[in-house]
């Protein structure tokens, strides 16, 4: 299916799910190197502003590898920590990840689909979503979703690309991720194609600010942004 183009959110959510099925065995290692080693800082400072309590409910919606989802567990004593995604392959390679780690106890991994999140309301006292909401076909309803799910007080957290503005830095920065990114991700998982959607889903992907509005119009409160890196990454935060 080309990328150019989608006629129906259902027709994105298969490219999606496609894409991910193809560098799901590679993804936490490209996501690491493509990064330059970032990626990890950004997760620790999403889960800083995530604020789980001693013994909380975590939902990582989109969780893929569960990188995300094992951070949260890392940094809260006796957590509890819900790991949802819909694709079985990247859930394959989260439950090795989770397996592996100190925190298998702790963490459950999940099949389901963001925009229809298979919980009751109020039953989280945070969610978040690392590097999926421009890849959902309903980035409003998702965020909804996560704050549907939230206990009153807690909090909903984004970390996601975005769109720096300073001069220089972001010519420099579109030449690295449209050019140079998606040959070396070609390299990485040996076909072309899926890391050419990561430039063209941010292009897609709404400035921050505008993120940032959404969070304010499903609801949620003191809804605010951090750009971190230059301005290539932004963690969201809203308090239902």
């Amino acid at each position: 299916m080309p990328i150019e183009q989608f006629k129906q959110d259902t027709e994105k959510e298969k490219y999606v799910h496609s894409v991910f099925t193809a560098i799901a065995h590679r993804y936490d290692l490209l996501n690491t190197a493509l990064s330059f080693n970032q990626d990890k800082y950004w997760r620790r400072f999403a889960v800083k502003q995530a604020a789980l309590p001693t013994g909380g409910r975590a939902l990582d919606v989109c969780c893929g590898t569960a990188m995300l989802t094992l951070e949260l567990a890392k940094n809260v004593i006796n957590p509890r920590v819900t790991g949802l995604d819909f694709c079985e392959q990247m859930l394959t390679v989260g439950r090795k990840n989770v397996a592996s780690s100190n925190y298998s106890s702790t963490v459950d991994l999940v099949q389901g689909n963001a925009m229809e999140l298979p919980f009751a309301d109020d039953t989280f006292d945070c969610a978040t979503i690392g590097f999926a909401l421009r890849n959902v076909p309903d980035i409003k309803r998702t965020i909804a979703e996560m704050r549907r799910v939230v206990k009153p007080g807690g909090r909903v957290v984004s970390l996601e690309l975005a769109k720096p503005s300073a001069p220089v830095f972001k010519q420099l920065y579109y030449l690295y991720f449209e050019q140079i990114l998606p040959l070396l991700g070609k390299l990485g998982v040996g076909i072309d194609g899926p890391y050419r959607w990561l430039p063209e889903s941010l292009r897609r992907f709404p400035h921050q600010s505008v993120i940032c509005d959404y969070f304010t119009e499903v609801g949620l409160q003191q809804a605010r942004y951090y750009e971190l890196t230059g301005g290539i990454v932004a963690v969201h935060v809203g308090i239902k």
